[in-house]
């Protein structure tokens, strides 16, 4: 995630009213949302009236988060999951696929422990993440354009380039790169890994950890998950 460009690459869509519908089903009032980000999310949460504390390891798109309209009705922190309290929350919450991003083992299985010790009993933890038997790669192997982007500052147009290096074992690397056109300047190189898991691998380590109650959903739909669906999302209890 590049916080420079990331709310204007990145739009509303399907998955974030899926999110927001199983929320409401769900009728809770303290919501984690852990790896928020810039906030575009976040921001949606604390104007349908829910209690929110969001977390990121990025300090930069914290600030980016903080100056937004409503942010001073969440409580914003730059860490991790081990900043989440314990026993405090209806519902720990992981959008845009960022259960992807814990490339090890033992880094899920903590980010997982984490979230369970957080959790009030009955608790839900809701993540998606990306089905790699559809293998979504090759997609976007074959956008070889650039997205478009302005700089907020001085309005200059920037534009983001994508270079995909491939597989190592299931961790996918691949390198963003935002350019300033005006002035033919690069503003960021960032190198970018994604760990694609497989749905028997997350429910046994949800299971692991104590989750009691597992369903899984496929693409944006109330729907239980199949082999052919791109997107998991995932809605466990404790």
């Amino acid at each position: 995630m590049i916080p420079l460009v990331y709310d204007q690459i990145n739009h509303w869509g399907k998955d974030d009213e899926f999110f927001l519908a199983l929320l409401k089903r769900l009728k809770l009032e303290f919501i984690a949302d852990l790896g928020c980000g810039t906030g575009r999310w976040t921001i949606h949460l604390v104007q349908h009236g829910y209690n929110i504390t969001a977390i990121d390891p990025n300090k930069e798109a914290i600030e980016v988060a903080r100056i937004k309209d409503d942010s001073g009705n969440v409580k914003w922190i730059v860490g991790d999951s081990s900043d989440l309290q314990t026993n405090t929350y209806d519902a720990v919450v992981m959008t845009a696929n960022v259960a992807q991003v814990f490339l090890t083992d033992d880094s899920w299985k903590q980010v997982i422990a984490d979230v369970f010790r957080s959790l009030k009993k009955g608790g839900h933890f809701i993540f998606d993440t990306r089905n790699p038997l559809v293998k979504v790669w090759k997609e976007w192997e074959k956008d070889t354009n650039p997205d478009l982007a302005k700089d907020k500052q001085s309005g200059d147009p920037l534009e983001i380039y994508t270079e995909y290096e491939g597989f190592e074992g299931d961790i996918y690397t691949f390198y963003e790169t935002v350019k300033n056109t005006k002035i033919d300047k690069v503003l960021v190189h960032e190198k970018m890994q994604l760990r694609f898991r497989n749905q028997e691998d997350y429910d046994e380590s949800l299971k692991q950890i104590g989750f009691s109650k597992i369903e899984t959903y496929g693409d944006w739909e109330f729907k239980y998950a199949n082999s052919e669906n791109g997107s998991f999302i995932y809605h466990c209890v404790k």
